[in-house]
C-alpha cells in the first residue's frame, strides 16, 4: 500500500529541571550551591530524503516525539541536551496544521531541513543563583514543556512531466517503455492506484527528466469524486503536463470529450494547472479507427500533439524530444527568475 497522506502528532522534547544541591566535603565545611542546570529539550525537524518513497513509517506509528534534556546534578553538573527528532519525509511533502488546515513548511529537495517544534529550554540549577548577596540560593526552576501539534503529512508529486489521462489510456505503458519504472500494467481500468515517478534518459544530450504516471482520472475528479483529489495533488507541481488519449477510443469513448473532461477537471480544481506546457500523446495510433479520430482532434483543439503507438514504439523519439524541449524551457526560466532576484 503507498501512503501519501497520513495525520502525525510530534512533539519536542521537555527541558531538563535544574537542580538543587549544596556541597559538602571534609575540607569544605561551609559548602555551597552546586546545582547544575536542566539540558535544553531535543527539536523537531523535517527533512527532505530521495530516499524515502512514501509515508508508510508514519502510517503504523503516528506520534513521535524528541528526546528530553536531562535534568542537572549536584557537583555544577549540567545535564545533557535531549537528541532532535528528524523526520525523514520524499521531496515534495508538505506539513499541514491539522486544527487550522495551513500549510506550514515543505521539502522540495532533498536535504532540505526546516525546524517545526523547538524543544523547551532547560531549568536552572541553584548553582546559578549564587551572588555576593545570595551566597546560599535556595531557588532553581523547572525545565520548559516542549512544543508539540497534530499535523498532515502530504506528498505532492515533484516531477518533470506529470502525465494525465483517463483509465486504461496507456500512461503506464508509457512510462514502463520511456524509463526505468515498473508500474502495474493491465487491460483494465485503475491499474494504477498511485503515483509512480521514472526517470527518463538522453544520453546524447546528458539531460535527464522525470515523469510522474498519475493514477487515471475519472469525471467530478475535481470535486474529489474516485479518488479525485488524492490523483490531482500530485500535478500540482510538474512543470509540463502530458495529456495521454486514447484515440481508437477503446469501450465507446470520445478523444474529444475526453480531452476536454480532463482539461476542465484541472481548471476547477486549480485554474493555474492549465497555464502549465502542455502537450498531447494520441495514443493507440495502430488501432484502425485512430487516424481519422485524430485528424478530427486536430481540427477541435490547437495544443501541440504527437501520434504514438505502445505497441509499434510509433513516434517515441518525437514525443521525447518535445518533452525534454519544454522541460529545458521551463528551467532556463526558473534559472533566470533566481538571477534575477539575486
Amino acid at each position: 500500500m503507498f501512503y501519501d497522506e497520513v495525520k502525525v502528532s510530534l512533539k519536542a522534547g521537555n527541558g531538563g529541571d535544574g537542580c538543587f544541591s549544596f556541597r559538602r566535603g571534609k575540607y569544605e565545611p561551609k559548602g555551597g550551591p552546586d546545582g547544575g542546570n536542566g539540558g535544553r529539550g531535543g527539536n523537531v525537524y523535517i527533512e527532505g530524503d530521495t530516499n524515502v518513497a512514501d509515508l508508510t513509517a508514519y502510517h503504523f506509528k503516528p506520534g513521535w516525539a524528541a528526546k528530553n534534556g536531562e535534568p542537572g546534578r549536584g557537583s555544577d553538573q549540567h545535564g545533557a541536551n535531549g537528541d532532535d527528532l528528524v523526520i525523514k519525509l520524499p521531496v515534495g511533502t508538505v506539513l499541514v496544521d491539522r486544527e487550522t488546515e495551513e500549510p506550514l513548511a515543505e521539502v522540495l529537495n532533498h536535504g532540505d531541513k526546516v525546524l517545526i517544534l523547538e524543544g523547551g529550554n532547560g531549568g536552572k540549577g541553584n548553582e546559578t543563583f549564587k551572588s555576593s548577596t545570595n551566597q546560599a540560593p535556595r531557588q532553581f526552576t523547572l525545565g520548559k514543556p516542549g512544543e508539540e501539534g497534530d499535523f498532515r503529512l502530504v506528498i505532492k508529486t515533484i516531477a518533470d512531466v506529470g502525465m494525465i489521462g483517463f483509465p486504461n489510456a496507456g500512461k503506464s505503458t508509457l512510462l514502463n517503455m520511456f524509463t526505468n519504472a515498473h508500474p502495474k500494467t493491465g487491460a483494465y481500468p485503475f491499474t494504477t492506484m498511485f503515483p509512480t515517478v521514472g526517470v527518463l534518459e538522453y544520453p546524447e544530450q546528458y539531460e535527464r527528466i522525470t515523469l510522474a504516471d498519475i493514477p487515471g482520472l475519472i469525471e467530478g475528479a475535481s470535486e474529489n469524486r474516485g479518488l479525485g483529489h488524492r490523483f490531482l495533488k500530485h500535478v500540482e507541481r510538474c512543470k509540463v503536463l502530458l495529456i495521454m488519449l486514447d484515440m481508437q477510443g477503446t469501450d465507446g469513448r470520445e478523444p474529444i470529450s475526453d480531452f476536454r473532461v480532463l482539461m476542465n477537471e484541472l481548471k476547477l480544481y486549480m485554474p493555474g494547472l492549465i497555464k502549465k506546457p502542455l502537450l498531447v500523446a494520441a495514443n493507440k495510433m495502430d488501432e484502425p479507427d485512430a487516424p481519422d479520430n485524430l485528424e478530427t482532434f486536430r481540427k477541435k483543439f490547437k495544443q501541440p500533439i504527437f501520434p504514438i503507438s505502445c505497441v509499434s514504439d510509433e513516434g517515441f523519439e518525437a514525443l521525447k524530444q518535445a518533452l525534454l524541449k519544454e522541460v529545458l524551457a521551463f528551467r532556463d526560466a526558473e534559472r533566470e527568475l533566481v538571477e534575477e532576484d539575486d
